[in-house]
């Protein structure tokens, strides 16, 4: 890589604005290793359901579509916190992953781009399910998916303060390992390409 920063755009598979996993992703944020900016995507409800017909409209697709591809067009690296619903990752993210499949002028959104998953869930297990189908989409797409450490957080209840930050130490310094391990990753692949 260059002397500048690598650059991280993160999405948060939930919609709501206090979720467990943007929570999680703002603690990514202030727990990345220097030399990686880390920018968190907050307009994934501006995509629209993908439609053949909203594609066929236009060159750039819709103005929330439009909005994700030129962030992740800027980034080095993609980083997805994915919740559960019914042992899948949600259908807002699904969605997302279908359009950035998708031709555009922007190119290939997705393959050949470094990426990272974990989740936050309130429950016993963590997103291992949506982790593992979310894995899934991405390798489909072509994305270059960090295969370890991996980082399933459970109780996500107990591991967050009041104000929402992440307030458990062992997570933590998990959480900064996973980070420092990404920003290796990327640069991996930026050499092997």
């Amino acid at each position: 890589m260059t002397d500048r920063p690598i650059r991280v755009l993160c999405l948060a598979g939930s919609l709501r604005r206090g979720s467990w996993n943007r929570r999680l992703l703002h603690a990514a944020a202030t727990l990345a290793p220097p030399a990686v900016a880390v920018e968190v995507f907050d307009a994934l409800a501006a995509v629209p359901l993908f439609d053949e017909d909203l594609e066929l409209a236009g060159p750039e697709g819709p103005a929330g579509v439009h909005a994700l591809r030129a962030a992740i067009a800027a980034a080095d690296g993609l980083l997805i916190a994915t919740p559960e619903y019914n042992h899948a990752m949600p259908g807002a993210l699904k969605n997302a992953l279908d359009w950035l499949s998708r031709e555009s002028p922007q190119g290939e959104m997705l393959a050949g781009r470094p990426a990272a998953v974990l989740g936050a869930s309130a429950g016993p297990w963590g997103t291992r399910l949506a982790q593992a189908s979310l894995r899934q989409v991405l390798h489909t797409c072509g994305a270059l998916v960090m295969p370890s450490p991996t980082l399933f957080v459970a109780h996500a209840g107990q591991r967050f303060d009041a104000q929402g930050r992440l307030a458990d130490p062992g997570l933590q310094a998990s959480l900064s390992r996973f980070m420092a391990a990404f920003a290796a990753w990327i640069e991996r692949v930026a050499v092997a390409a």
